[in-house]
């Protein structure tokens, strides 16, 4: 009895570590876009340098685009699993708000340095870039140089385009237009849809379609080009510069109000601002850091088209207006 009972002690004792072990291994969720995730994106280098800090583990939970993070994190409300959301971007932040789902970051953002200054208690910006036209040179010669080039343009010339219902950058290009067009805006997008080969639900879907040669020109950043710059040795393809300015994308991160450890939460959105993770944007997300890095940009980056104006309407306009805005892109594209 007495050897049964030290056996069940030393079993017990074993044990003990393995839980204590098993209570300080924290897991922060962070909801995030699929090409953030992806094996070539950020996310992989971005998880395994903040492992290495944060005593946790860190899971990324995907979707399609960022106008979807927002579109589940409404579904799941209160009962969302999520920390932190990174990948809504400036065009969201007040919708975000509005669910009631966030809370103040408590970052100081000083170091953060986008276009136009912008800042926000609530969401931390990681990177930004301007929304472009990207050409391939072999079958363009003579790229649109202005929106309304590519408006009025040869239509036999195609361009993939993103669902603005359900991606950033689709909401990116219907702003673009409504800051140049106005109220015009309808009109614009009758005459451009002659030149849409399709619309995709993501960057993903249509980025692929235009390095596979199905369509020549696709809606996607000024910082594109450096991709295929550094990892493909090639100037093939081009950003065209706009001479009415370039809509910009800020993305950005935040804390949600459930977060399960919210200093980890907050941890993790301060190491997103330091040079461990800044780093990594300009060669995974192919985007712009905020703050400095460790190290200078790749030498493609200095040969990028350079922004003559940068075009952003206010987060509560876009609040307000977005529904009425697709509901105009809808009735003008024929797609009801």
């Amino acid at each position: 009895m007495r050897r049964t009972i030290a056996y069940l002690f030393a079993a017990v004792a074993a044990l003990l570590p393995l839980s204590a072990a098993q209570a300080q291994q924290k897991t922060l969720t962070v909801y995030t876009y699929e090409s953030f995730t992806s094996e070539w994106g950020p996310g992989p280098k971005v998880k395994a340098a903040f492992e290495k800090t944060c005593g946790c583990t860190l899971n990324f939970v995907s979707v399609a685009d960022g106008v979807a993070l927002l579109t589940r994190l409404k579904l799941e409300g209160e009962k969302t699993d999520a920390d932190i959301a990174l990948g809504l971007d400036t065009n969201l932040i007040s919708e975000a708000k509005a669910t009631g789902l966030f809370q103040p970051s408590g970052i100081d953002g000083a170091s953060v340095k986008v276009p136009g200054n912008y800042a926000d208690d609530t969401f931390v910006p990681y990177d930004y870039g301007h929304f472009a036209v990207v050409y391939d040179t072999q079958t363009i010669k003579n790229p649109p140089k202005s929106l309304k080039d590519l408006v009025e343009g040869d239509p036999s010339q195609k361009i993939a385009i993103e669902d603005p219902r359900t991606s950033t950058p689709g909401l990116g290009l219907l702003l673009w237009v409504k800051s140049v067009y106005g109220d015009k805006a309808p009109e614009a997008w009758q005459k451009l849809k002659k030149r849409v080969l399709t619309v995709t639900p993501g960057w993903s879907e249509a980025y692929g379609l235009f390095t596979k040669g199905e369509v020549p020109m696709v809606l996607s950043y000024i910082t594109s080009p450096a991709y295929h710059m550094v990892e493909e040795k090639t100037d093939r393809y081009q950003a065209a510069s706009f001479s009415e300015g370039h809509y910009i994308q800020i993305e950005v991160a935040g804390m949600l109000k459930g977060a399960h450890d919210k200093d980890l939460a907050k941890q993790f959105l301060a190491f997103m601002i330091s040079p461990a993770f800044q780093d990594v944007i300009p060669t995974t997300n192919w985007m712009m850091p905020v703050t400095k890095t460790s190290e200078p940009l790749p030498d493609a980056f200095g040969k990028l088209v350079q922004p003559q104006k940068t075009l952003l309407i206010g987060s509560d306009e876009v609040a307000k207006n977005r529904q009425a805005y697709i509901a105009e892109w809808l009735d003008a594209m024929s797609m009801k």
